[in-house]
C-alpha cells in the first residue's frame, strides 16, 4: 500500500472507532460473515473446478495448436517419400546409364581389337609373300662410284 493509503485507512479506522454503533457494528460483522461463508463456498468450488477447466483448456489449446502441425509434419512426409522415389529413380537411371556406357566401351574395345587382328592378318599375308620371291641384290651408291 502506498503511504498515503495507509493514513486514509487509519483515519476512517478513528472515525469508526469513535463513531461505533454496536448495532451497526453486529450487522457489519453478520455481513463480513456470510460475505466469508460464501466466499468460502466460492473457493472450495473453484478447487474443485478450476483444475478441470484448467486440464481441458490446456488440452484445446494443444489440440488447437497441434493439429496445424500434425498437417504440416504429414506434407514433410510425404515431400520426403517424393524425394526419396525421385531419388531411387534418378539411381536407376544412373545405372542403366552406367551399363549402357560399360557395355558400349566393350563393343568400342571388340571393334578395336577385331580391327588389330585384321591389321595383324594382312601383315602375316605380306611377310609370306616376301618369303617366297626372289631376293634382288642391292648396291650402295657409294661402291658403285669407287669401283667405276
Amino acid at each position: 500500500m502506498q503511504p498515503d493509503a495507509l493514513d486514509r485507512a487509519r483515519k476512517r479506522l478513528a472515525e469508526a472507532g469513535t463513531e461505533a454503533d454496536p448495532g451497526a457494528l453486529d450487522t457489519a460483522i453478520e455481513r463480513a460473515r456470510v460475505a466469508l461463508e460464501t466466499l468460502a463456498v466460492q473457493t472450495t468450488e473453484l478447487e474443485t473446478s478450476v483444475p478441470e477447466r484448467l486440464d481441458n483448456a490446456v488440452r484445446e489449446g494443444l489440440r488447437a495448436e497441434a493439429r496445424p502441425i500434425g498437417r504440416q509434419l504429414a506434407e514433410v512426409r510425404g515431400l520426403s517419400n517424393g524425394t526419396i522415389r525421385r531419388l531411387e529413380r534418378l539411381q536407376h537411371d544412373l545405372d542403366a546409364e552406367r551399363r549402357a556406357r560399360v557395355d558400349d566401351l566393350a563393343l568400342l574395345v571388340d571393334l578395336v581389337a577385331s580391327g588389330w587382328r585384321g591389321v595383324e592378318a594382312r601383315l602375316d599375308r605380306l611377310e609370306r609373300s616376301l618369303e617366297h620371291r626372289p631376293v634382288a641384290e642391292v648396291y650402295r651408291l657409294e661402291d658403285r662410284k669407287s669401283g667405276a
